[in-house]
């Protein structure tokens, strides 16, 4: 089974006010984050939250109670690192996860297609690490190998996944795509204004 790691723990800080429960679409953004990630067949989706709990919890209570959804608190969200949500998501996943698929929660554009490249590159390659390339550039969402999960727990601050990334940059498979979506962040009101549909 491939589990969804979605990593909501941000501040916000930028857009001003909580930006995942944000309206996009018929949904908010993280709706639309978790839906594409449910449509993709993922058997589990673990949404790592931090400041704002409160507003996310009311954001995914709107999501269909069939959806295999569940949310985890990261206590180390202040520090503003995604390597701890990354750990906090990981060690939320159930014994039968052989991959986690980690997508960024303020990247609600994320395509149901380029989610399934990186799915059936891992499922066809067997790569340890399989991340989707835009014009040579690295984006989201990344899948990553259970096999790889006990050097991510030892990852410690200032460490960040970047530098599981180098030590691993053999073992990256690339998954060419046509959209800049993967690199796109919703950060500030304008970022918003310009990508919301």
């Amino acid at each position: 089974m491939i589990a969804g790691i979605v990593l909501a723990a941000g501040k916000s800080e930028r857009m001003g006010q909580p930006k995942m429960s944000l309206p996009w679409g018929d949904t908010t953004v993280i709706g639309q984050v978790i839906a594409t990630l449910v449509h993709s067949g993922l058997g589990e989706v673990v949404v790592v939250a931090g400041g704002g709990r409160e507003d996310m919890e009311q954001a995914l209570s709107y999501l269909p109670p069939s959806w295999p959804v569940h949310l985890v608190f990261n206590p180390d969200f202040v520090a503003g690192e995604m390597l701890s949500s990354l750990q906090a998501g990981i060690a939320a996943l159930g014994e039968r996860v052989e991959a986690a698929l980690l997508a960024l929660g303020d990247q609600p554009q994320i395509e149901g297609r380029v989610v399934q490249d990186v799915l059936d590159a891992y499922r066809q390659i067997g790569a340890k690490l399989v991340a989707p390339s835009y014009q040579m550039r690295r984006g989201h969402p990344m899948l990553l190998d259970r096999s790889l999960w006990p050097e991510i727990h030892a990852l410690r601050p200032p460490q960040t996944l970047r530098d599981l990334l180098r030590t691993q940059a053999d073992q990256i498979y690339y998954v060419t795509v046509d959209t800049p979506t993967i690199l796109q962040d919703v950060d500030t009101p304008a970022d918003y204004q310009k990508f919301r549909p």
